[in-house]
């Protein structure tokens, strides 16, 4: 009797699991469904949608239907291959100037600015109160022919040296490609800056203070300590970056020229005015495959688990 009743607890309790445990089994699920739900609507929907229409035939006027015409692949390549390649160049260039500007400013403001670390943060983030369009027509006044800018350029011997590495034309800093990829540049940096800045305000300043006791230079300290501890908010920064100054068609349209056209622009133009909907749809999810297909090649081969 003693050895059934010491054996009766065990067994009742080990018949089913606490309340506690079945709730916190599926509280992440439930945490985690918004997210998924979002990108299948905005994301998933949208991919298969783009697929979809560029498969059919037809014009706006007698209507589309879907008859599978893979061919429509192969013209968007062949006819606007030198677009697709410019914007990934561009937004490569972009990309690449935004971390050489961001990161200096970044570790300012997160490890140096001190007091004025709030003020800076709100400068940085200034330029978004600003409508993307007001901003980029800005730019068209700052390298206007006449403007000051222009005139230093051509001063310092700048405007030579563009022309010279094939960024501008003329002796002129407006319709240029230097003139678009400036634009990318100035519209793209905060979204540089402010991963970097998360990134680098949880740097343990102790760390590099240690790399300094084990007898490292400065900069031995920040190639071994301070640069590895912020790739996370590097690649976050350049994907944020690079992602939207690829399929960007309104610098290329407002500072460029015929010979800057980028393939936004070619989408925009083949669905409003041309209105030729399978060709626009086409471009624009090869342009979709081709950045997924860059981002995942480039967040492998960083190695970085933490995008944050």
């Amino acid at each position: 009797m003693a050895s059934v009743a010491g054996t009766a607890p065990a067994l009742s309790t080990g018949a089913s699991a606490p309340p506690e445990r079945r709730r916190s089994n599926w509280v992440p699920y439930a945490l985690l469904l918004p997210g998924l739900l979002w990108l299948f609507v905005f994301f998933v929907v949208p991919m298969i949608t783009l697929f979809s229409q560029s498969l059919q035939e037809g014009s706006v006027d007698e209507g589309y239907t879907f008859t599978g015409n893979v061919g429509i692949y192969a013209e968007a390549l062949q006819s606007y291959f030198p677009q697709l390649l410019r914007s990934i160049g561009y937004a490569a260039s972009a990309t690449v100037l935004a971390l050489l500007l961001g990161y200096p400013l970044a570790y300012f403001m997160a490890l140096k600015a001190g007091r004025w670390k709030n003020v800076l943060l709100v400068l940085v983030i200034a330029p978004f109160f600003t409508s993307f369009l007001i901003r980029t027509l800005a730019w068209q006044t700052i390298l206007s022919d006449v403007g000051p800018v222009t005139s230093f350029a051509r001063s310092i011997g700048l405007t030579d040296l563009l022309q010279a590495v094939g960024l501008t034309s003329n002796d002129n800093l407006m319709a240029s490609k230097f003139a678009v990829i400036c634009g990318l540049t100035y519209n793209f940096l905060p979204f540089m800056i402010l991963p970097l800045y998360a990134s680098l305000e949880r740097l343990d300043p102790r760390l590099v203070e240690a790399a300094g006791d084990l007898y490292a230079s400065p900069a031995q300290g920040f190639r071994f300590v301070t640069w590895p501890l912020s790739l996370p908010g590097v690649v976050a920064g350049t994907l944020l970056t690079f992602i939207p100054a690829a399929g960007d068609f309104i610098n290329s349209k407002l500072l460029g020229n015929t010979q800057t056209v980028m393939i936004g622009q070619v989408i925009d133009a083949q669905f409003l005015r041309v209105l030729n909907y399978p060709l626009a749809a086409a471009l624009s999810f090869v342009l979709l495959v081709l950045i997924l297909a860059l981002v995942m090649a480039y967040v492998r081969k960083a190695g970085t688990e933490e995008l944050v």
